[in-house]
């Protein structure tokens, strides 16, 4: 089944590690086949790596674009899934760690970024509430 993909004018994307551009119009790609893709929405840069949420969505990030080095990111993500889970109560917090970590060990990478967005969202929830006014 082809992937369908509307591009904003200027909007950048990786496929398989090349980073594209589009042009100064809306345009749309086809993929025909399977491709490691990411839209310039869900790359995150090394300098956005600020939150515990953020340490876990970065190495599956690198899984996903980089498959070579896998067991180096694997390592790292263990490390930050585990760091996060051991200071967690929130049970809607623990099931999303529990999807996203089910989601990598099933190699299912691009899954478990979009959960782990929302573990992101939840933390920066959670940051927002236990700022002091």
């Amino acid at each position: 089944m082809a992937l369908k993909l509307s591009l904003k004018p200027a909007e950048k994307l990786v496929i398989n590690g090349a980073v594209i551009a589009n042009g100064d119009r809306r345009s749309t790609l086809i993929v025909h086949n399977k491709a490691s893709i990411l839209r310039e929405k869900d790359i995150m840069q090394e300098d956005d790596v600020t939150t515990p949420a953020r340490r876990i969505y970065f190495p599956i990030m690198l899984m996903y674009m980089d498959h070579q080095n896998y067991s180096k990111y694997y390592d790292e993500f263990v490390l930050r899934m585990t760091e996060f889970m051991n200071v967690i109560s929130s049970p809607e917090a623990v099931e999303l760690c529990v999807k996203v970590s089910r989601n990598v060990m099933e190699q299912k990478y691009y899954k478990a970024l979009m959960c782990c967005r929302k573990l992101v969202a939840f933390e920066t929830e959670l940051l927002k509430l236990n700022q002091p006014d």
